[in-house]
């Protein structure tokens, strides 16, 4: 696939995965980019997946047409996109490798070598010249590695952005960007929003025209759309105006309060409900939801002393992708000893401008009219 006139795409699409990352389904598959440059020295930008190595080379030798390549660049040192460095190698001998001085670190923990004898460290702000394209590095760590670098290219205006704009599925299918593209941020990459805002600073410094990211599809139009998503992201703003109602039920008297509200929120017309019973959806997808929307309830048993193991297992995720900037209300069922409430709310305690609503609702066993009346109040209060 032809990117510019000097640039094009080697990649390959995964329909065989399952599981990214071993936790993330993915129905529609997985792509794992990798580019080109043709210039008066050639540049490959990254490798893939093991599983896609004899794909990926023949992509590349049908490219070059006989011409060696000069440049291996290695943004990132994740498997997907490091693990046929050995074999392009063994390959390509007079091949410079480039990256930055911690992947050289991870090559040698990998592969065991990092390439000193035909290597070249970059760090932020170096540069490299093609012939007519000329690329400047910068760094990104811990967008999501320690060891990333991404690539701008001056002469055509094309940023490789690693995995920062990547999104889950396959090339060859058609799907909304910003659902997958969320869903893989605020999963893969979401803990890390400090660092992604440095990242964006440095991308405004540069006329961009062109992303080329890691996963997912080439950005070609509309940028400031992808842009200003990842800016809402990596701020932990609030993207749309709605709540989402996460709950756990062991018997069906939870489920039926988090119904009534829901009920409740339409009547009071909130512009959107989402319903999420934790325990028989995805957690992908609901972390996701619950950093889209501003206002999220929690409704759980007691359990065990705790709180139910999907409700606990949801909070832990929320948490250790740095939840914050939202209104939180609870909803907490137990027979003899309800404490879900103050258990929900010591795992929070730690994220920050997070604004509890007033009420509150504790039921014990079965819903009775004063809890009717909390939840017609807490509908009214979130609304």
């Amino acid at each position: 696939m032809e990117i510019t006139k000097d640039i094009f795409y080697i990649g390959v699409n995964d329909h065989d995965i399952d599981l990214f990352e071993g936790q993330y389904v993915v129905p529609n598959g997985m792509a794992y980019n990798s580019y080109i440059i043709m210039d008066e020295k050639i540049a490959v930008m990254d490798t893939v997946d093991a599983n896609f190595k004899e794909e990926w080379l023949a992509n590349i030798d049908s490219t070059l047409n006989g011409r060696e390549v000069d440049y291996l660049i290695v943004q990132h040192m994740e498997p997907d996109h490091s693990a046929n460095i050995a074999e392009f190698m063994s390959q390509h001998p007079k091949t410079t490798v480039v990256a930055s001085a911690a992947a050289f670190r991870m090559m040698q923990q990998f592969f065991g070598t990092d390439y000193a004898d035909c290597r070249m460290v970059v760090g932020e702000g170096d540069t490299l010249s093609l012939g007519r394209h000329n690329l400047t590095f910068l760094t990104a760590p811990m967008v999501h590695w320690p060891e990333v670098i991404v690539t701008y290219d001056s002469t055509d205006k094309v940023l490789f952005s690693a995995d920062a704009f990547g999104k889950f599925g396959a090339l060859d299918t058609e799907e909304d960007w910003a659902c997958e593209a969320r869903r893989y941020y605020i999963g893969i990459v979401g803990k890390f929003g400090t660092q992604v805002q440095a990242l964006l600073k440095k991308a405004a410094g540069v006329d961009i025209k062109t992303i080329c990211p890691l996963h997912g599809p080439v950005l070609t139009e509309n940028l400031d759309y992808y842009l200003n998503l990842y800016q809402i992201w990596s701020s932990y703003s609030v993207e749309s105006e709605g709540v989402m109602i996460a709950y756990t039920s062991v018997y069906g008297n939870t489920a039926e309060a988090a119904e009534f509200l829901a009920e409740k929120l339409e009547e009071n017309g909130c512009p959107k409900i989402v319903m999420c019973d934790l325990a028989r959806e995805d957690m992908a997808e609901a972390v996701e939801d619950a950093f889209r929307y501003g206002k999220l309830v929690l409704a759980t048993t007691t359990y065990n002393g705790d709180i139910f193991p999907y409700m606990k297992h949801f909070i832990d995720n929320l948490t250790e992708r740095n939840y914050q900037n939202r209104t939180v209300g609870m909803i907490e069922n137990g027979s003899w000893a309800p404490a879900a409430i103050k258990t929900m709310k010591k795992l929070l305690e730690n994220s920050k401008n997070i604004t509890y609503t007033d009420t509150n609702v504790t039921i014990k066993s079965a819903l009775n009219e004063e809890n009717i009346a909390q939840l017609e109040a807490m509908a009214k209060e979130l609304c």
